[in-house]
């Protein structure tokens, strides 16, 4: 049999979640690197006005997406005197897998074992993923194995305007007055570049961007992007004796140099950080090593930025007529220390997740969301779970179960919001009802 909804609110709101997940993953919206524009891609505005067209459909007539690729909008409070809430989750999807032609398969009532896709060889292997194995009897999708699916974020976004149709089509229910936000370009830490928190008006917001059921973050890495370009000196080949400096080869010695056994994804978890090279590209007369780099902690992050442009000055100082450059760009700060002073609004989160039937767990992401670069722009905007796995690969998949858990959280936070104790809390002027 399968297994129960963690609510029968949940069990109410999965079947229109799951229709418009399936409808908003099918559009590719991935996110490109070195954008030159907001939003990089045109699939996330193709989204983003599907949003709009929903969102007013809903009974929220002044939801529109702006140039930029931002789509806000406002669902009025039923009750007064309460603070503003805002709800965000992102529509682009990573450019780490291919997010072109994703076909969402519901495998329903799922019964533990490894769950084979007809595309790319990719199998869901739940000894390889406790997540998984934790998940027989729920209603679990996944792409066809050749694409991400795009549960990072289409689940949050799904989530959110499940929510909200629901709040607006019962008027009944207490509620503050809620601001949308869906961004664009989260996933290359561009999320919250153009957002605007002043005009946005709440009091603090949430972005739905999580993982497993329960998870709620209020810590993240703080983050930067490192590019090494080496400049060699090119010349034939037939004639490059004593001549050629190859600055593919010397690239390649960069990176072979950096730690092994330590700094990089593969081999750190939990409050470790990590170097780690994502790509290279170029040829022997320009070559360009892009590495991002994370930790939790602001002074080892410092440190291991010293130690990727150490290791390439010194290789490429052994290389006479080779030159470096090396830009730093930051990306997005650790929330906990932004978020510290507004404990309640982690509170009003756990209380909503609690009154889901669910057990509220504080986390900490080995990443990031929008609301690391909200919260240090003065909207706190802690980190909600989803329902979502594996994100950034071909065996991304989500609970359907948890989806809609996640759903009905949100219905959840909007009365949590009206309590008086919340009430009295959020009194940030302008971010009232």
């Amino acid at each position: 049999m399968p297994s129960s909804y963690s609510s029968p609110l949940a069990q109410e709101l999965a079947p229109g979640l799951l229709e418009r997940f399936e409808r908003y993953v099918r559009i590719e919206s991935t996110a490109q690197r070195d954008r030159t524009q907001s939003p990089s891609t045109p699939g996330q505005l193709e989204v983003g006005r599907l949003l709009v067209a929903e969102l007013q459909a809903a009974g929220l007539q002044d939801a529109f997406v702006d140039d930029n690729g931002y789509v806000v909008a406002t669902l009025p409070a039923t009750v007064d005197h309460a603070p503003t809430i805002g709800l965000v989750a992102h529509v682009d999807t990573s450019p780490d897998a291919p997010g072109r032609g994703v076909e969402p398969l519901v495998h329903r009532d799922y019964d533990g074992s490894a769950i084979h896709l007809p595309k790319g060889g990719t199998v869901l292997d739940p000894a390889d993923m406790p997540a998984l194995s934790g998940k027989v009897g729920h209603d679990v999708v996944t792409s066809s194995g050749d694409t991400l699916l795009g549960a990072d974020d289409k689940a949050g976004v799904a989530e959110i305007m499940t929510a909200v149709a629901y709040l607006a089509a019962h008027p009944e229910l207490p509620r503050p007055t809620l601001r949308i936000c869906f961004t664009p370009d989260e996933e290359i830490g561009e999320g919250a570049t153009l957002f605007d928190v002043e005009r946005f008006g709440a009091y603090c917001a949430y972005t739905m961007d999580g993982s497993e059921v329960g998870e709620l973050q209020d810590e993240t890495f703080t983050a930067c992007e490192v590019r090494l370009t080496i400049h060699g000196v090119d010349i034939h080949p037939g004639f490059a004796k004593g001549k050629l400096v190859n600055a593919a080869r010397l690239a390649a010695r960069i990176v072979a140099a950096l730690p092994q056994d330590r700094l990089t994804p593969e081999t750190t978890d939990g409050r470790e950080g990590f170097i780690h090279v994502f790509e290279i590209a170029g040829d022997a007369q320009h070559t360009t090593v892009s590495a991002i780099v994370r930790d939790f902690d602001d002074a080892l992050l410092a440190e291991h930025v010293a130690l990727l442009r150490r290791t390439a000055e010194q290789i490429v100082a052994q290389a006479p007529g080779a030159t470096l450059d090396v830009d730093v760009h930051p990306q997005y700060p650790n929330m906990r220390s932004h978020l510290a002073p507004f404990p309640e609004v982690v509170e009003a989160a756990e209380r909503a997740i609690r009154a889901e039937g669910l057990t509220a767990r504080r986390t900490m992401i080995r990443g990031g969301t929008d609301g690391s670069r909200l919260s240090a722009m003065g909207l706190p905007t802690p980190n909600v779970f989803t329902g979502g796995h594996e994100f950034h690969s071909v065996r991304e998949w989500a609970s359907l179960h948890d989806m809609a858990s996640a759903a009905a959280v949100i219905v959840r936070l909007a009365d949590a919001w009206t309590e008086p104790d919340l009430r009295v809390a959020g009194t940030r002027a302008g971010a009232t009802a």
